[in-house]
């Protein structure tokens, strides 16, 4: 009977190429099953330290406010010890680090940021934080996932759908929002719709969602929020509640950019210390402001009417996630993006609830304001659409929904100029994110797809023998010379020169040979061969001494021109 690893290379050279694939889908389930229990873990963590000290999770009000300032300040302490033990050069984390990495590095995390993202994550939430905890869950998500691929030494082609499909079923496990997950994974991170990446990225949302339900049930975090249809005559109003929500996106990323500009050059660990005791202070007034965004939701539920204090907790809310943020503390943006927006919304539903004498539109008006919120800072309009669906679990806000994500969106975009936060993060780090359009057609095809056994081998000939081969040999057929030269095998192409010839030299030319890994795209052999125009690459699986195939240029230029005439 033939071993798994008998069938590698024929399942490694179907995923290298750019199409649906049952095997790709099934991988996918794997990598979103792996990926979930790691969010499974990562939540349960959370919640068993909480339990030490508060009486339901995340509401940081229930602890006493002599005990709650020191919450925020030992777990600075603690993150930072994490921090010293992992190396400061890998605290890079949350979301735009993700991006980076599937665009420059196949969705291929490092270890060592990972641990910070994991300990550093569940410390933050725990201790109380303003941080969502999608920021580490995507982090896990595409590390889980992403490590089948190199398990399996698959094409990195496809190691980088595998990481998107575990950040989508992160994100799954973390809000109990499939749907919105796999919207959020092709609209922000990917950065792009194709349906051979669509469909297992689909496929891992369902599986990450299936596991968090098992484990957590089927409740929805604004499921107590009571919505109800709003009349015509509120859309009026929704237009101005969409200018007020993408103003106020731009403040909220202009404000989180200073931060990280100011303290940019102040040690991590003076960073994290200041974090705490602005947290502490903070929260000791405003418990509510406190952690991602549970406490925030409550409160707007159950005090609508209560202007000044909402608004208290949406200026105490906002700058503990400012200087959480900004300050280095490990944890994600959306989780109290959701609780800003909740909390505006419910301050924006007093106009109407004055005018008619009823607070029953508070709930809607609040689902509506995380939905805008979301849309006009992350610049994820449809994702925040679907996601205020499912978390809402009413279809009757989809049409005022609508309305108010376009407003904030084209708001915030044209009249305040404001960027995706994740993007602006991107720049102030310098960290790479775009690819050049070719580069960008040629990572989503891997060299197994392309390669060729059409060239004869030759190992250290004389001269005689190669020129007896070059006049055998039939266009395209290529000929490789392998020579130990010392320790270490080199490669070359043989072809005869003309001008050489005339000259009076030898009409042989030589010319060395890179060769690549079978788990490399056709970027890798675009990088290695833009320059000359022409050679080619030998193709390698364990041994870089024992080629596999060759790729020349001319079918590098054939593939692009047939992609996107890039060429």
């Amino acid at each position: 009977m033939r071993r798994w690893q008998d069938h590698l290379p024929a399942l490694q050279r179907r995923l290298a190429i750019p199409q649906t694939s049952l095997q790709l889908c099934l991988l996918g389930m794997l990598g979103g099953l792996i990926a979930a229990l790691l969010i499974i873990l990562f939540r349960l963590a959370i919640i068993g330290i909480q339990g030490f000290f508060l009486q339901h999770s995340d509401d940081f009000s229930s602890i006493s406010a002599e005990y709650r300032w020191l919450l925020p300040l030992l777990g600075a302490t603690l993150i930072g010890l994490i921090a010293l033990a992992t190396g400061y050069k890998h605290y890079r984390l949350g979301i735009p680090f993700v991006i980076h990495r599937i665009k420059t590095a196949y969705g291929i995390m490092p270890f060592r940021n990972t641990l910070n993202q994991f300990f550093g994550g569940i410390l933050a939430l725990a201790s109380g934080f303003s941080v969502g905890r999608e920021g580490p869950s995507v982090h896990l998500g595409a590390y889980g996932a992403s490590t089948v691929g190199r398990y399996l030494q698959l094409p990195y082609n496809s190691v980088r759908i595998l990481a998107g499909c575990g950040i989508a079923a992160a994100i799954a496990a973390s809000f109990n929002t499939p749907l919105a997950a796999m919207i959020f994974v092709m609209e922000v991170v990917l950065r792009e719709y194709r349906i051979h990446v669509f469909i297992p990225v689909m496929l891992a949302s369902v599986v990450g969602a299936m596991a968090t339900q098992l484990v957590f049930g089927h409740d929805k975090e604004l499921a107590a929020l009571e919505i109800i249809s709003l009349s015509v005559w509120h859309f009026p109003y929704l237009v101005l509640c969409g200018v007020v929500i993408g103003a106020f996106a731009w403040l909220f990323n202009r404000n989180l950019m200073r931060m990280l500009q100011w303290f940019k050059n102040w040690p991590l660990l003076l960073r994290l210390a200041l974090a705490g005791v602005i947290t502490a202070a903070v929260g000791y007034v405003i418990p509510h402001a406190m952690g991602a965004e549970t406490g925030a939701i409550q409160f707007a539920i159950d005090s609508p009417t209560a202007v000044h204090l909402l608004l208290l907790l949406l200026a105490g809310k906002m700058i503990l996630t400012l200087c959480a943020i900004g300050l280095g503390v490990p944890g994600g943006i959306i989780g109290p993006i959701f609780g800003m927006g909740v909390v505006l919304g419910t301050i924006l539903a007093i106009v109407p609830a004055v005018l008619v004498d009823n607070t029953s539109n508070s709930g809607t008006y609040a689902v509506l304001g995380m939905a805008g919120l979301m849309a006009a800072t992350l610049h994820a309009p449809l994702a925040a659409l679907v996601a205020v669906m499912e978390l809402a679990a009413n279809q009757q806000i989809v049409l005022p929904a609508m309305l108010v994500i376009v407003t904030a969106y084209v708001t915030t975009v044209q009249f305040f100029n404001n960027k995706s936060i994740f993007m602006t993060q991107l720049d102030f780090m310098q960290l790479p994110y775009k690819l050049s359009p070719a580069d960008d057609v040629l990572q989503k095809v891997g060299v197994l797809a392309v390669l060729t056994q059409d060239y004869q081998l030759l190992a250290d000939p004389d001269e005689h023998n190669v020129r007896q081969v070059l006049a055998q040999l039939q266009p395209p057929q290529q000929l490789l010379i392998k020579r130990h030269e010392g320790d270490s095998v080199q490669f070359y192409t043989a072809q005869y020169d003309v001008s050489l010839s005339l000259s009076g030299d030898s009409s042989i030319q030589y010319a060395a040979v890179k060769g690549l890994s079978h788990q490399a795209t056709m970027a890798e052999v675009l990088h290695e061969l833009e320059d000359r125009r022409e050679g080619l690459v030998y193709i390698y699986q364990q041994d870089p001494t024992e080629p596999i195939g060759i790729i020349r240029w001319d079918q590098l230029r054939a593939l692009l021109i047939k992609q996107n005439n890039l060429i």
